[in-house]
């Protein structure tokens, strides 16, 4: 979802790469359906192993300890938006993360 807003609102602002810390995961459904909502559709990204921390002038991870995966070298980069997961949870509370990924997107993308 991140991913689907940073592209959509800092397009000509900034560069995008996201990743995870599995690979070649699809997109949970229930995220493609509620951000098209938005009308932002994410049905063609796939989880990509993160390996661009050098290239990254800023790294945001969502939560879920996400950090722990990163490299001590780029702590000074690194911002936690510690977000719930919403996967196996009610279709509302996507509605609720999406939001509040979207209100962080645009709050970061204001600095740029």
């Amino acid at each position: 979802m991140a991913e689907g807003f940073a592209k959509m609102i800092g397009k000509n602002k900034i560069e995008v790469r996201s990743g995870g810390t599995e690979e070649g995961h699809q997109v949970d459904p229930l995220a493609i359906e509620i951000m098209l909502e938005k009308g932002i559709d994410i049905s063609n990204q796939k989880s990509k192993i993160v390996d661009f921390w050098e290239w990254a002038d800023r790294i945001i991870v969502m939560g879920c300890d996400a950090e722990e995966s990163c490299p001590v070298s780029v702590s000074s980069k690194l911002e936690n938006w510690d977000l719930d997961n919403p996967k196996g949870k009610p279709l509302e509370e996507y509605r609720r993360v999406r939001d509040e990924i979207e209100i962080k997107m645009k709050k970061l993308i204001e600095e740029y």
